[in-house]
């Protein structure tokens, strides 16, 4: 069962996999691999590791991808495994006959895998509106205040606001 989950719809695209069957440290043996790294390289990665948990990371990853690009027009290029984080879900518990009439109890463990991919280019195009509005605002500020002069108070050498009259 896989859920889409939008934080911010301009920059990052979240995909959660619930209940997936496998064991919690092994995907997060996988996911420490490809955490901050980009989309590409990333599928590279799980397609050469050889680990039954990296097909269900891999699906989870391009469904992410797949849905930011037809939704939102997002290029696959751009994107970077900003949060990849697992936990551990409910164990299927199984009963399996065994000799003289007992029965042996299997735990399968589940995972919740949430995967958060951030959109680069959109991000540098925020880290430059927001610089260019710095700069408007500190020139606004020196044109009204001229004299920019600051001096320094130790209050530890003065007395400050430890002295007791």
């Amino acid at each position: 069962m896989i859920k889409k989950i939008k934080k911010n719809p301009y920059t990052e695209v979240y995909t959660l996999g619930q209940h997936i069957s496998m064991s919690a440290y092994k995907a997060r043996r996988i996911l420490d691999q490809i955490r901050e790294r980009s989309y590409e390289e990333t599928l590279m990665i799980l397609e050469l590791m050889p680990y039954r948990t990296c097909y269900s990371i891999f699906k989870l990853i391009y469904s992410a991808v797949t849905n930011a690009n037809h939704n939102m027009n997002f290029n696959e290029t751009s994107f970077v495994i900003s949060k990849a984080e697992v936990n551990e879900g409910t164990n299927i518990k199984k009963l399996k006959p065994r000799a003289r009439g007992r029965n042996y109890l299997i735990k399968r463990p589940t995972c919740h895998i949430t995967i958060v991919l951030k959109n680069i280019a959109l991000d540098k195009l925020y880290e430059e509106y927001e610089d260019y509005n710095i700069s408007l605002k500190k020139s606004r500020w020196k044109k009204k205040n001229k004299s920019t002069d600051t001096t320094f108070h130790n209050m530890y050498s003065t007395g400050g606001l430890w002295d007791k009259k």
